[in-house]
């Protein structure tokens, strides 16, 4: 007896083990892990009981608590889902494709875009003045732009030094960044609860991370106590950084 296995059969199978690869990856990063343990010990015990061992009604509650559970851990995940479909939608290879679709191109960070934000990074960290500047990319930034107060003006090492200028009414909140300008400042940012940040890293740090990991923005913080520069960016940090680092880092392409 043949067993009837065809490449339709091998898609459906890879694209399932992907698609639990990529959950348990989502899981792992929350910190969620068990959960997921969990769930895949549900699903199981569902499978076994429905179809293996046919029992119809423990089955029928099974499948009530499946189609009920499934809205829960929506409700219950929505920050990390929607974290993962915006790493999705912000991939290399898909993001070309639709803006190959759309028409639009991608614009190309030059050395000269960036120097005024390194210069002015540098500055700001001899003098441990704390700074939060954040450049968009992708994901559209208008939710968090509307918390702040509208620049709109061209990126300029001394604009920058001046708003984060320890008197200035705009310097505690975040500088967004937006196709090559200043479109505001004094935004307030998305803090993250992760656990594993370092214990000795402020809120800064955490408003930082916080939009890395629900957008694919890019943040820059400038340390007031310690006057160390960092990045935040996709969810990682990249901290201590020296004017090189922090060029390199600015005008890599994703």
């Amino acid at each position: 007896m043949f067993i009837d296995f065809s490449i339709k059969d091998l898609i459906d199978i890879l694209l399932v083990a992907y698609l639990l690869y990529q959950t348990y990856r989502l899981m792992k990063d929350s910190g969620s892990i068990n959960i997921f343990i969990g769930i895949l010990v549900f699903i199981g015990i569902w499978l076994i009981v429905s179809q293996v061992l046919e029992m119809k009604l423990l089955g029928s509650i099974f499948d009530k608590l499946v189609s009920v559970g499934v809205l829960a851990l929506i409700i219950l995940f929505q920050d990390d889902i929607r974290r993962f479909l915006v790493t999705l939608g912000s991939h290399k290879q898909l993001g070309r494709f639709f803006r190959f679709l759309t028409g639009n191109k991608q614009e190309k960070t030059e050395k000269a875009d960036i120097m005024p934000i390194v210069l002015a990074c540098m500055s700001m960290s001899k003098g441990k003045v704390g700074a939060l500047i954040v450049i968009e990319k992708a994901v559209p930034l208008n939710d968090i732009i509307r918390t702040g107060e509208i620049i709109n003006a061209n990126v300029n090492q001394r604009l920058i030094e001046n708003i984060f200028f320890k008197n200035s009414p705009l310097h505690d909140g975040a500088m967004i960044i937006r196709h090559k300008r200043i479109e505001a400042a004094g935004c307030i940012l998305p803090v993250s609860h992760d656990l594993n940040i370092p214990k000795e890293l402020g809120l800064r740090h955490r408003a930082a991370m916080g939009v890395s990991q629900e957008t694919d923005a890019l943040a820059i913080i400038v340390s007031e106590e310690t006057g160390g520069i960092s990045v935040a960016y996709k969810g990682q940090f990249h901290l201590r950084l020296t004017a090189e680092e922090l060029e390199r880092i600015l005008t890599k392409e994703d």
